[in-house]
C-alpha cells in the first residue's frame, strides 16, 4: 500500500479493535443468514429480472459481472441448487477463468423498485446439462451452458444503499445528454486504428437489438 494514504488498517487485530466504534449487528442482523433456497428466497429469484455475479481467480483477483434477462430466467432446481443461463456476451468468459481455479462465487439479486436485495454465497460450476439448457431457451436459441450454484448463505440486505442513492427514484436520473458516453469511452480504452465512437455506438446498438439471445 503507498504511503500516500493515511491510517490504513492491515490486519485482523487492528479492524478488531476499531470495530468497537463501529457496534455490533442487531440480533436480526446476526440471525437472517440460512443455508438454504427457503420459500421467500424462491419468490424473489423468481421475481428478479437482474443480479451480479461476483468471482475472483486463484490468486483473489476479483471480477463482478452482470446477468439479465426476463424474471425467473434464474431457476431453483432444490434447496441448495440453482442455474443461470449464459447469454450471448463479449466472449472474454472472465467469470468462467475464475470460477475454473475458484468456484467460491457471490449472487446479487436485485428487483426493479424494490431497495432490498437478496445475497447468495456458494459454490459454482460451468453446467452443460441438456435438459437445463433446454428449459433455459429463449427466441429458439438455447444456451452453450450455463452456471450451477451450490448454495451455502442466503440472506436479505436493507434497502440503506437504494435510498442513499435514490437509485430507483427517476427524478434523480440524469438526462440523456448528461450520461457518460460508452462509445468515447470504449474507444479511450480500447486504442484502436481508425476505430471512431460513432462507429463503436453502431456496432452496440447492432449488438443489443439482433444478437441479445
Amino acid at each position: 500500500m503507498t504511503n500516500k494514504y493515511k491510517d490504513i488498517i492491515s490486519s485482523k487485530e487492528e479492524f478488531e479493535a476499531f470495530r468497537s466504534t463501529i457496534g455490533t449487528p442487531s440480533p436480526r442482523a446476526a440471525n437472517k443468514v440460512i443455508s438454504f433456497i427457503d420459500e421467500h428466497c424462491v419468490e424473489f429469484i423468481a421475481k428478479s429480472p437482474f443480479l451480479s455475479l461476483a468471482t475472483s481467480n486463484v490468486d483473489g483477483e476479483c471480477d463482478v459481472s452482470p446477468r439479465g434477462d426476463a424474471p425467473g430466467f434464474v431457476t431453483v432446481l432444490d434447496e441448495h441448487h440453482l442455474f443461470i443461463p449464459e447469454r450471448p456476451g463479449n466472449k472474454r468468459m472472465d467469470s468462467m477463468h475464475n470460477i475454473i481455479t475458484n468456484p467460491n462465487i457471490g449472487l446479487l439479486f436485485f428487483m426493479p423498485g424494490l431497495g432490498e436485495t437478496l445475497r447468495i454465497n456458494g459454490k459454482a460450476y460451468i453446467c452443460r446439462d441438456p435438459e437445463l439448457l433446454e428449459k433455459s431457451s429463449v427466441n429458439g436459441k438455447t444456451p452453450l451452458f450455463g452456471i450451477l450454484v451450490e448454495v451455502k448463505e442466503c440472506y436479505a440486505h436493507c434497502a440503506k444503499a437504494f435510498l442513499r442513492s435514490k437509485l430507483w427514484d427517476p427524478d434523480s436520473w440524469l438526462s440523456k445528454e448528461e450520461l457518460p458516453s460508452v462509445p468515447k469511452m470504449l474507444v479511450a480504452h480500447s486504442k484502436l486504428p481508425n476505430e471512431t465512437p460513432v462507429q463503436v455506438a453502431k456496432d452496440l446498438h447492432e449488438s443489443y437489438t439482433k444478437r441479445l439471445y
